[in-house]
């Protein structure tokens, strides 16, 4: 018994471990994240990447674009990190629905549609504008998807790993950034360091999504075996 006792206090700890291993750094980069889009709403154009685009700038469903996609981006990733927590869903449940409510909102109504325009216009080749295009349509596709999965057919396990899936996607604005400095500090050129960027953040947190996924569905079927 007490070897049984032991095993499923391994079990926990490395589980444990495993979660703070995972939350940790997404937590500290999803906050980093927001705090440097802050100073864009001074509205100067003394930034690299607006100098970079004066030309689309001067237009205003372009500028519009980009300050409402980057607000919705920073509200995607505050109000998502308060949806996976159980202490939140088990005990304050209202924070749930309202945080889960505004981010489905703000992703159908104002991040996935501008950030689909802006694919058009987004740096690198046919290729990485056609990453971002995807990225945009599945964000907006898999938040739809988690939105219907709770509000009209009340199945919550589908409704959390939709919600999987398009929190993954709202991660890629992190992921991207943490592969792109790693790739910048083995020497990687700058073309090809977006590129690569890029595929990897869009590609590698979808399949970890699934993994993840795959994961409960596993956990889920052993509990109702047992």
């Amino acid at each position: 018994m007490q070897a049984i006792l032991k095993t499923v206090q391994s079990r926990k700890l490395v589980t444990l471990g495993v979660t703070l291993l995972f939350w940790v750094p997404v937590i500290v980069c999803s906050l980093l994240l927001v705090y440097n889009t802050i100073p864009y709403f001074s509205f100067s154009r003394n930034f690299t990447f607006l100098q970079e685009r004066g030309v689309l700038y001067a237009k205003t469903i372009w500028r519009w674009s980009f300050y409402l996609h980057i607000a919705a981006g920073s509200l995607c990733i505050l109000t998502a990190l308060l949806q996976f927590s159980s202490w939140i869903l088990k005990k304050r449940s209202a924070i749930h629905v309202i945080s889960g409510k505004i981010y489905v909102f703000v992703v159908l109504l104002i991040g996935a549609p501008s950030g689909f325009y802006m694919t058009f216009f987004a740096k690198g080749g046919v290729g990485e504008r056609l990453c971002f295009m995807m990225m945009a349509v599945f964000w907006f596709y898999s938040t739809y998807k988690g939105f219907t999965a709770a509000a009209m057919e009340r199945n919550f396990v589908s409704h959390k790993n939709w919600m999987i899936r398009s929190y993954a996607m709202a991660l890629t604005a992190v992921t991207f950034r943490i592969y792109h400095i790693v790739f910048l500090l083995a020497g990687l050129g700058a073309f090809d360091n977006y590129a690569i960027s890029l595929w990897i953040s869009v590609l590698g947190n979808a399949a970890l999504a699934e993994l993840l996924i795959a994961r409960r569905s596993r956990n889920y079927l052993q509990t109702l075996k047992s």
